[in-house]
């Protein structure tokens, strides 16, 4: 298969550890030390103060990294078609559910139900947002942040519009976390465009093999900051726009099928904030 191409014109990201691409960039760059982690969530700033009190984990976290990567990339967020992933949604809902259904579903609670369904974040994006264009909400298990990132590059290339990627997950907790490990906060979006532009940062080059899957990986001390986190194989891909440099690198997409991405600075700011 052919490779086509795409660029990174935005970029957001948010864990404990790694509180914005600014703090995120220079510390996988390898140009400071890991700060300590931040005991509040991400501010999640588009959301009205009621309505951010009461959204769940997934939904700030989704929209903090997505807000970002839109404003690095100066881009409307009305505008662009989006795709949401997350690898088990908001887990702490489905604990509380579940716990709640075995003991009376009468007193579930209407906002948790109605924060339950996996494409919450993407709803909440498109009501602050204004947004009108389509969006995806996707899982794909061990395998989502590659899928999640195929379907943006697949709608770029077929389409040729920018595209919001958005990538997250949350730690998992109660009977839910023994089937279903995930541990602390992360998440990534890259808003991904057709053609270079003054606020271009890395031009991607993708193509979609079948064969054994062999994952990149993040140097061993920035793999540390994200380890356990259902979503953490997006973490080769952000230490690969921070550094500015070239690398190529594999996303599973199944047992047997793999993304590839070849990585390379496109002549703007590259990853710097």
């Amino acid at each position: 298969m052919a490779a086509h191409r795409a660029y990174v014109e935005g970029i957001g990201l948010w864990s404990p550890r790694l509180a914005g691409w600014e703090i995120a960039g220079a510390t996988l760059r390898g140009g400071r030390e890991p700060p300590a982690p931040v005991t509040t969530r991400p501010a999640a700033a588009l959301l009205p103060p009621t309505e951010r009190r009461r959204a769940p984990d997934a939904v700030v976290l989704a929209l903090e990294v997505a807000a970002s990567a839109c404003a690095m990339a100066r881009r409307d967020p009305q505008t662009l078609a989006s795709v949401f992933a997350s690898t088990y949604g908001d887990p702490a809902i489905s604990d509380y559910m579940c716990a709640t259904l075995a003991q009376d579903g009468a007193l579930i609670s209407p906002t948790k139900f109605h924060n339950s369904v996996h494409n919450a974040p993407a709803g909440y994006w498109t009501i602050a947002t204004g947004a009108t264009a389509p969006y995806t909400a996707l899982t794909a298990y061990r395998h989502t942040f590659g899928t999640a990132l195929l379907s943006a590059l697949a709608q770029v290339a077929s389409d040729a519009v920018p595209v919001l990627c958005v990538a997250y997950d949350s730690e998992t907790t109660g009977p839910i976390a023994t089937m279903a490990p995930s541990r602390g906060q992360l998440a990534l979006a890259l808003v991904l465009a057709p053609e270079p532009s003054a606020t271009s940062r890395a031009r991607l080059s993708w193509r979609v093999r079948t064969g054994e899957v062999r994952e990149g990986a993040p140097r061993p001390a920035n793999a540390a900051l994200a380890a356990g986190n259902a979503i953490a194989s997006c973490l080769a891909l952000a230490e690969a726009l921070a550094d500015g440099t070239p690398r190529e690198l594999v996303l599973s997409l199944a047992p047997r099928l793999a993304l590839e991405v070849s990585l390379e600075p496109a002549g703007g700011p590259q990853g710097q904030a």
